[in-house]
């Protein structure tokens, strides 16, 4: 384990550093290994070699810690505790082991444990214990004691949405709709409260409270008009006389639950990984079942590279649960990583059958068609999404960009040429399809005036981006006007110093104008990046050979293109 990945383990004071092994033969070599493992975060081996070091260091609270961070990543709760008993039992105090006991305590209902450890200062954070003691206070049956901790923790700056999300759900588990729906007012509302969690809490309070027409409302606004089944399922309801249960938070063990996600859903993409990862795995922990902690979860291990981990995540949610397509989404793309690409397809295959009627399911699976080179099965995956989306919002550009590249890929040009254009009627400036199309005219020789256009345009917008930058360099070449292309070419392969097609492509454009040493240079250096192990790359090494060996002339000649010097373009 290093600071840089487990940062909490800085946070505790302790170095793992200082371990120092009493039979050094099998305790380094256990410690080592887990070490090793912790680097690739592989929780689980990590976890059994740190407590194999244990087993011949039992007092050592560095591999103590280790091993209860390995096992509370895991969502091994009870096993972590253990090891953060015997920190606390030895009075070392760490954040790590101070979270486990928090965990721990409230599962088991202990409130008052809980308030005497952040009374203590051996809570988790500042946010954190403030929340948690809110709903230790109503645990204890107190609610204006709670109250008046949430209002302590809103005026902490920073920390004000937070503390009004929590004091609304906690007012709501208690059956307070009215207050309730003041703080989750348009006013007020503000960070944990407009995410897609907190508007269904304020959906479900407001139909509480009789006001079905206005909690429509305020889902028709907040969400987009394809929902999907959970919301679905929601919207219909509102649309029945009878109110929709309020089930986001109906105990203060379930509250603080919702805390620990809370608190991950903030930390994701702003702290490690690993240490958001504990977070989710606690809230889980309270509440068994909680899908947006696991899909959170499951997310995080596929972000660390754990596929295998993140596949069984995604697979317990059930399979009747509105948020199951999301899980096998998420399953199919972890399926996909971890190289298991006929588990994916069949993942796939199998959610087409019971979630047929949802767009994004047939896109997923021509995505996963396309990448394996499959584009007749791509293009019949992408029809049946653009038959379901019935008229088509600039949101779906992508989907006419995908069944393009497919039907391009399958020397269909002219579908492929009509999806391009449909893609870009409903999304003008998508550099990616200005690029591919541009590139695609310029390859065959047609408007090429046009393809320019495109190209700069793409440029402008995505100026760092390798790919584009040749693009535009080539259609200038093929516009015949080497010069300007050169600087164009040289950027691209600055940005892009290893890709096959951009060396190929410089070495043509120095060769047109007349650095023909430097051409054959590049000819090598595009040959050597060649991977030969991809048959269908761009990159074509006979012909770059044959280039080294007669010059570009003579090959141009072969192939019966127009000579360098008489390049002849224009807009068909």
């Amino acid at each position: 384990m290093t600071a840089k990945r487990f940062g909490w383990i800085v946070a505790t004071g302790l170095a793992l550093a200082t371990a120092a092994p009493a039979t050094a033969a099998t305790l380094s070599g256990a410690y080592l290994a887990a070490r090793q493992a912790g680097y690739q975060t592989d929780f689980k081996a990590a976890a059994d070699y740190y407590e194999q070091a244990l087993s011949l260091d039992t007092e050592n609270p560095s591999l103590i810690e280790a091993a209860g961070a390995a096992r509370l990543s895991l969502g091994e709760v009870e096993r972590a505790l253990g090891h953060a008993r015997q920190l606390e039992e030895m009075g070392i105090r760490s954040q790590l082991a101070q979270m486990a006991l928090t965990a721990g305590h409230a599962h088991e209902g202990r409130y008052g444990d809980i308030l005497a450890m952040i009374d203590d200062s051996r809570g988790i954070g500042p946010l954190v214990d403030g929340l948690l003691a809110a709903w230790a206070r109503l645990g204890q049956g107190d609610m204006s004691a709670a109250l008046v901790a949430f209002d302590d923790v809103a005026e902490e700056k920073g920390l004000g949405s937070f503390a009004a999300y929590h004091k609304a759900l906690a007012l709501a588990s208690v059956g307070d709709f009215e207050r309730a729906a003041e703080i989750m007012s348009d006013d007020a509302a503000g960070g944990a409260l407009l995410t897609r969690r907190g508007i269904v809490a304020r959906v479900q309070v407001l139909s509480q409270l009789g006001r079905n027409d206005e909690a429509a409302a305020l889902m028709d606004k907040s969400f987009n008009a394809r929902l999907d089944p959970g919301l679905s399922a929601l919207r219909e309801a509102l649309q029945a006389e009878a109110p929709v249960s309020f089930d986001i938070v109906s105990s203060p063990r379930e509250g603080m639950a919702e805390v620990f996600y809370t608190i991950a859903g903030a930390l994701e993409g702003e702290a490690g990984d690993d240490y958001t990862l504990l977070y989710t795995q606690i809230a889980e922990y309270l509440r068994p079942g909680h899908v947006d902690a696991i899909l959170l979860t499951a997310q995080l291990m596929e972000d660390l590279g754990r596929h295998e981990l993140a596949v069984a995540t995604y697979d317990r949610v059930a399979e009747d649960h509105p948020a199951y397509h999301a899980a096998a989404l998420g399953k199919t793309d972890a399926l996909r990583a971890s190289g298991d690409i006929g588990g994916a397809i069949a993942t796939l295959e199998a959610l087409a059958e019971t979630h047929g009627d949802l767009p994004i399911v047939h896109v997923s699976l021509g995505d996963l068609y396309r990448g394996e080179a499959d584009y007749d099965a791509a293009v019949e995956a992408y029809d049946r999404a653009v038959t379901l989306y019935g008229e088509p919002e600039q949101a779906q550009w992508f989907v006419f960009f995908a069944r393009g590249i497919a039907h391009e890929r399958r020397d269909d040009w002219a579908e492929a040429e009509a999806d391009f254009r449909r893609a870009l009627d409903l999304s003008p400036d998508q550099p990616q399809v200005l690029n591919y199309l541009g590139y695609s005219l310029v390859e065959k020789r047609q408007n090429l005036d046009e393809a320019l256009a495109m190209i700069e345009r793409a440029v402008e917008m995505r100026p760092g981006s390798g790919h584009i930058v040749d693009s535009l360099g080539w259609v200038l070449y093929r516009l015949g006007r080497y010069g300007e292309a050169v600087g164009h070419m040289e950027r691209a392969a600055e940005l892009m110093p290893v890709d096959p097609v951009v060396n190929d492509h410089l070495g043509d454009v120095y060769w047109a104008v007349g650095r023909k040493l430097e051409a054959r240079f590049q000819w090598h250096r595009a040959l050597s990046f060649v991977d030969p192990d991809d048959p269908d790359g761009e990159a074509d090494p006979e012909r770059i050979r044959r280039k080294l060996d007669v010059g570009l002339d003579a090959v141009l000649a072969e192939e019966g293109a127009p000579p360098l010097e008489v390049v002849e373009y224009g807009a068909d």
